[in-house]
C-alpha cells in the first residue's frame, strides 16, 4: 500500500512523521503542501473520506492563522468557504496529512498512524 505524504519539509513534525514512515517501511509519495497546496476539490474529498472535523484540516498553530484573525472567522464560515480558504496559502493546511485509500488523517499521531497502516 502506497500512501500519499502532504508535508512541509521545514516542519518539524512533518519531519518526525516521514522518518516515522521510513523506520517502518510505509511506501509513500511525498507533496511539498506550499509547492501544490491542495485544492478546494481535494480537501473537501479527504475531509469527507476522513470523518474528522474541518476544524482537524486548519493549521491552528501557524502564523498565517493569527494574521487572518481565523479564531474568531471560521466558527462562522461553511465548510466551503474553508476550503476555498485553505486553498489559497499551504501554510493554512493542519500538516502533514497523510491520505490513504480509504483514510486521510491530519497532523502526526503515531497511534492513529499505527492503526490505520497496520503497523
Amino acid at each position: 500500500m502506497s500512501v500519499l505524504f502532504v508535508e512541509y519539509p521545514k516542519c518539524s513534525t512533518c519531519r518526525k512523521a516521514k522518518e516515522w514512515l521510513l523506520t517502518n517501511g510505509i511506501d509513500f509519495s511525498p507533496r511539498h503542501i506550499v509547492e501544490e497546496n491542495p485544492k478546494k476539490e481535494e480537501l473537501s474529498e479527504w475531509h469527507k473520506r476522513s470523518g474528522l472535523g474541518i476544524k482537524r484540516f486548519v493549521n491552528t498553530s501557524g502564523m498565517k492563522y493569527r494574521e487572518l484573525g481565523l479564531k474568531d472567522k471560521l466558527p462562522k464560515m461553511t465548510e466551503e468557504e474553508i476550503y476555498e480558504l485553505l486553498e489559497t496559502d499551504g501554510m493554512l493546511v493542519k500538516r502533514p496529512v497523510l491520505v490513504g485509500e480509504d483514510f486521510v488523517l491530519t497532523g502526526f499521531k503515531e497511534a492513529e498512524w499505527r492503526e490505520k497502516l497496520n503497523v
